[in-house]
């Protein structure tokens, strides 16, 4: 596949959908791509969970290969794992459009985020909903994408935090203050039609949901649905 025509789809400005296979039917992954794709999903959400980081374990660099592979859509690709600065390298040639790891790690951020770039791939940073927002100050003007966790990440189907709320609201404001327009905030938990409205009032951009969409015997709606 040529990715590097699809990175540049993250510069628009309208809400993106990032739609997290975790809830996939693993069994028939392809045809769950192809209807990811006929659905209009702007994104696919991976998942990637080492069992330490987080109390599950999940896909490593074999499925995601075998994905990008199949498929010509945005690969967002979330390490949910202890030490992300070793895998980096691995994750960008397995297919990686965007990585995006978490500043609770044990890897010094700013090595974690130079090894991004330096695999030529969008960077992501992402907090749990302990983290409070202040912490990613220093990062604000290195990253591409800000993901905020609104459940503790490790499990699919949990309901939304909506205390996070205000935690998207506090970043998206912070990027206003420093005319940080290029930098997006993505949001990953709970989001359904009823949670999605209050992400998006708060600030947030990109939409991760899986479980929910998963659930929809006309998902292309649903994702649409969403959008509005």
């Amino acid at each position: 596949m040529i990715r590097n025509e699809v990175v540049d789809k993250t510069d628009m400005r309208n809400t993106e959908i990032s739609v997290s296979i975790l809830s996939a039917d693993l069994l028939h992954l392809q045809d769950e791509l192809e209807k990811l794709k006929q659905a209009d999903a702007d994104q696919l959400h991976f998942d990637v969970m080492d069992g330490q980081f987080v109390p599950n374990i999940s896909f490593g660099l074999p499925v995601l290969q075998a994905v990008s592979k199949q498929t010509d859509l945005f690969l967002d690709v979330h390490l949910m794992i202890r030490n992300p600065l070793q895998y980096i390298e691995n994750f960008a040639s397995a297919g990686a459009d965007l990585i995006t790891f978490h500043l609770e790690s044990a890897d010094d951020p700013f090595q974690v985020i130079a090894e991004i770039r330096k695999q030529h791939c969008k960077v992501g940073i992402s907090v749990k909903p302990g983290t409070p927002a202040k912490a990613l100050l220093p990062f604000l003007d290195l990253v591409d994408v800000i993901l905020i966790m609104t459940v503790e990440p490790g499990f699919g189907g949990q309901s939304y935090l909506h205390d996070m709320t205000e935690k998207i609201r506090a970043i998206k404001n912070m990027l206003q203050e420093r005319d940080l327009r290029n930098v997006r905030i993505e949001v990953d938990g709970g989001i359904d039609a009823g949670t999605a409205p209050e992400a998006l009032q708060a600030g947030a951009d990109i939409l991760v949901s899986g479980s929910y969409l998963f659930r929809q015997d006309d998902m292309k709606s649903a994702i649409m649905q969403l959008k509005r």
